[in-house]
């Protein structure tokens, strides 16, 4: 069964819950016990046990102190913000513009050898020309009501082409056929994307598969993800980013992947829907 990566989130959360709730009873407190020493209401230790509200870091400090666990405060603070960092909203992410998400993505392209991505919603970011990435980027800053720097963000996500032709990267990208077709700005716009997608598909560094609307499904459709190596998934919701690293996890993304792929078609099959496409946007 594949595992929903925001319940993942959640479930390491509880994990951590109940890490602290532990060390809790280990010291013989109670819950208004250790709230007293810690000089918070017991309802905030309710809630941290239960997993409802992160602990900060000052937080797992009084915590520790006040059950004579000192050892474990940089232990506890570390895991603490892995499982911070596992799902984060993109208003958390881009309150102050999309253009500092952009540079940080950039990164991990940067130290990627090979990127398996699988896109059931838009272009991926490295195939996007800037007019799709304008159109793209100003439709999520209304949605999303965050500081527009739109011009800087798409910018910043179109340095990542670089790696199409440089460094020895390879992009191994599945889309769904209903990506083609979703018209992200002008028509002008998406004829231009599509055509785009047609110049890159020779290039050493692309594998580009397209899944058709009418193929028979061995696996559904999945939101976007990304995987680096074996080593970091990036999964795309409405409302955030999941970073997902937990060995079984990454797992499960790699076999999803190669699900998908045997249902894909490449080469000349692939151009046939991807200028199908163009026709149907003239």
């Amino acid at each position: 069964m594949f595992t929903s990566p925001s319940s993942s989130a959640q479930a390491a959360r509880k994990a951590l819950a109940v890490r602290l709730a532990h060390l809790r009873k280990d010291a013989g407190l109670t819950g208004k016990e250790l709230s007293d020493r810690c000089g918070w209401h017991p309802a905030k230790t309710t809630r941290i046990q239960k997993g409802e509200a992160p602990p900060s870091d000052s937080d797992i400090r009084a915590w520790c102190t006040a059950c004579g666990a000192e050892d474990q405060v940089d232990d506890l603070i570390a895991t603490a913000r892995a499982v911070d960092s596992m799902y984060i909203e993109w208003r958390r992410l881009q309150r102050n513009g999309m253009r500092k998400v952009q540079e940080d993505i950039y990164g991990w392209y940067e130290n990627t050898d090979v990127c398996r991505a699988y896109l059931s919603n838009v272009v991926p970011g490295f195939f996007q020309t800037p007019a799709y990435a304008t159109a793209l980027m100003e439709t999520i800053t209304v949605f999303q009501g965050t500081p527009n720097d739109v011009p800087e963000a798409v910018a910043a996500r179109l340095a990542r082409s670089r790696f199409l032709y440089e460094g020895g990267h390879r992009f191994l990208v599945l889309m769904e056929e209903l990506v083609l077709r979703h018209r992200i700005g002008s028509a002008e716009t998406m004829r231009a994307q599509l055509q785009h997608l047609l110049a890159v598909m020779p290039l050493p560094s692309v594998s580009l598969g397209v899944i058709p609307a009418g193929a028979p499904r061995t696996m559904w459709p999945l939101e976007a993800f990304y995987l680096h190596d074996n080593r970091h998934a990036l999964v795309e919701t409405l409302t955030a980013e999941i970073n997902v690293t937990q060995p079984r996890e990454l797992a499960d993304y790699g076999r999803a992947f190669e699900e998908l792929r045997k249902m894909a078609v490449h080469g000349d099959a692939a151009r046939g829907l991807i200028n199908s496409a163009i026709d149907s946007f003239s």
